[in-house]
């Protein structure tokens, strides 16, 4: 774990600390932190921007009223991803919303190890783009996957803790949704351009 990690880490936690103890107005501090990640996964799973800004505040304050049931046994910001990913979860229950998942039919011989080289290859912010340009085409809890595993770099034992999954699970899952983003940034960058990335 990097030092900045680490110190991120007892930074929430001094807060944390302070917040149960009385301070509550310090609480604005960890909503600042974490704003944007959790209105991004939000947007990951509802794909709609006004509803994920709802979830996104509902989330902060079901988050504000268990923090006493954050022991610390794994990051902040995991703890977080996965009050979140479970608030999206129940507002998605609640408006019964069928989950409609991307064909993979198409899916013709392009591997995985083509994508991650042509997306590394690609300038930070080129990749970027080309991720989030596609990763709104896949399912909810594919979309909310890639997202943590793309953009907020967690690890696939983290990813199992947030999506309340065997880690054997989410390799699966993770393997099955890059296959899906393969089949859609194929579509979108030429064949070429992918190629040529590639090498």
């Amino acid at each position: 774990m990097s030092s900045y990690n680490q110190m991120t880490i007892k930074k929430d936690q001094l807060i944390i600390d302070q917040i149960l103890g009385g301070d509550k107005q310090l609480f604005s501090v960890l909503v600042d932190r974490y704003k944007n990640l959790v209105f991004t996964l939000c947007l990951r799973l509802l794909k709609n921007r006004e509803e994920a800004e709802e979830v996104a505040q509902d989330s902060f304050v079901k988050i504000y009223k268990s923090l006493s049931k954050f022991k610390g046994e794994a990051k902040f910001s995991t703890w977080i991803y996965r009050v979140t990913y479970n608030n999206c979860l129940d507002f998605l229950k609640a408006r019964k919303r069928k989950f409609k998942e991307l064909s993979v039919d198409a899916y013709d011989g392009f591997e995985i190890e083509d994508l991650d080289s042509a997306i590394n290859n690609l300038e930070e912010n080129e990749r970027k783009t080309a991720i989030l340009g596609c990763i709104h085409m896949l399912s909810e809890d594919d979309a909310f996957l890639l997202t943590l595993h793309y953009y907020e770099d967690q690890s696939v034992k983290e990813i199992a803790e947030i999506m309340n999954l065997s880690v054997a699970n989410v390799k699966v899952k993770l393997y099955r949704s890059r296959k899906q983003l393969a089949v859609i940034l194929k579509r979108r960058l030429s064949n070429d351009m992918l190629l040529n990335y590639g090498k």
